[in-house]
């Protein structure tokens, strides 16, 4: 393909860099699309009419369209497939269906990911176009009306997730917290209600995500309420940040769940009570408390702390004695999974990335558009997130096996074996 360069490096489409990777990305997909008709009709060669004819053959392309992509938009013709074969249950004829380009697909997936973060950042629908030209080299397929589509599309898949079963799932552990991000809710001091949770498998999973005030005991329970009449059986183990809120519902709805406070949460508070000349030290010996090597230790680090600063500051004390048993019950549990059940980082980390992309806007716009914009941004990075470590422990949690010291202890009778 000849390609008129300007004098500069540029190209009547952009720089010659981005043409160059806006090729290459085309012919590629052409490519890949081609492998994928040649491999289909090559497994069903076999099939003949009565006249020994195959009935699945190549029959040209289909009309050339944009697919938008994040190397730009680039133009295909996927190749047209003659299925003669006829479904013997709705008597349909056969179609073939691309799993790399489907009939509806105008965009990649990445682009998708980006459409949220832009609603939350502020931009209006009428904004998009613009901004997206100047990161596609084009505006092709994202109009205004294409985006508030794509919204209804997400508030609907919200709202799906929302009244899922949850019954064919099993939860051991969970995470919850409120986190605050300052985006287009109803109230200004509502947050965002999310409970993430590992599966039987070791997997982490987002399980339910609602906005209530202030984290506050009623939103909360209303949360809780929901997951146990969609089927959610009572989790082991939860963890959670100081908000009584949280802990008042979880009592309330799964009283047989065991409660722990997140170290990360309940450092910061207790070093806001002491002066800053002695948070340092103190910051150590609540390190010797969490990182201790079995509760045992972890007890005897607690008692150091009360020694040393029980007498200057009891307050700052006081926040750690007074929860000792809710801050050390992840002793109770595998070693491996200590890491993961200290603290609510899980739940966190996902949302760093949220937080740092929203600001304060104007007018509180639409609280079931900016909840779906979040929870499309979870469902993205959900795919990411790796298992708990060593993951086949997890079921032996839900069986009720006890662990000391973090190691398995073996039932009397599978020794007798």
């Amino acid at each position: 393909m000849l390609t008129v360069v300007n004098a500069d490096g540029t190209t009547p489409n952009g720089s010659l860099i981005d043409e160059i990777v806006r090729e290459g990305a085309r012919r590629m997909l052409a490519a890949a699309l081609e492998a994928e008709v040649n491999a289909y009709i090559a497994e069903l060669a076999g099939q003949r009419d009565e006249k020994g004819h195959r009935m699945v053959v190549r029959n040209g392309h289909h009309q050339p369209r944009k697919v938008t992509t994040s190397a730009g938009v680039v133009e295909v013709r996927a190749p047209r497939v003659n299925d003669r074969r006829v479904d013997e249950v709705t008597g349909e004829r056969r179609r073939f269906s691309s799993a790399i380009l489907p009939p509806w697909c105008r965009k990649s997936p990445k682009i998708s990911e980006v459409l949220p973060l832009l609603y939350l950042h502020g931009l209006s629908s009428g904004d998009f176009v613009p901004a997206l030209e100047q990161f596609l080299g084009s505006s092709a397929g994202l109009s205004p009306a294409t985006v508030t589509r794509l919204t209804q599309q997400w508030q609907a898949d919200h709202a799906a997730f929302s009244e899922r079963d949850l019954s064919t799932t099993d939860y051991v552990y969970v995470w919850a917290d409120g986190i605050h991000l300052r985006i287009r809710l109803d109230q200004t001091k509502a947050s965002v209600l999310v409970l993430m949770g590992v599966r039987a498998d070791g997997t982490k999973e987002l399980i339910a995500m609602s906005d209530g005030y202030r984290e506050s005991t009623e939103s909360w329970a209303g949360l809780l309420r929901d997951c146990a009449r969609r089927g959610m059986r009572a989790p082991v183990l939860a963890v959670g940040d100081g908000a009584l809120g949280f802990w008042n519902a979880l009592s309330e709805v799964f009283p047989e769940t065991r409660h722990q406070r997140c170290w990360v949460h309940k450092t910061a508070n207790a070093l806001d009570s002491l002066p800053k000349s002695a948070q340092p030290a103190a910051k150590k010996a609540l390190q010797d408390i969490y990182n201790a090597e079995d509760r045992e230790h972890a007890e005897a680090a607690v008692s150091v702390l009360a020694r040393q600063y029980g007498a200057k500051f009891p307050r700052a004390v006081r926040k750690i004695v007074d929860d000792q048993a809710e801050l050390l019950a992840f002793y109770d549990f595998p070693a491996k999974h200590w890491i993961h059940l200290r603290t609510t980082n899980p739940i966190e980390s996902t949302f760093a990335t949220v937080r740092l992309r929203t600001k304060v806007t104007k007018g509180a716009g639409s609280r079931a558009a900016a909840l779906a914009m979040v929870f499309k941004l979870v469902e993205s990075a959900q795919a990411r997130w790796r298992a708990v470590n060593a993951p086949h422990l997890v079921a032996l949690v839900r069986a009720g096996a006890r662990f000391e010291r973090g190691h398995l202890i073996e039932r009397p009778e599978t020794l007798a074996a």
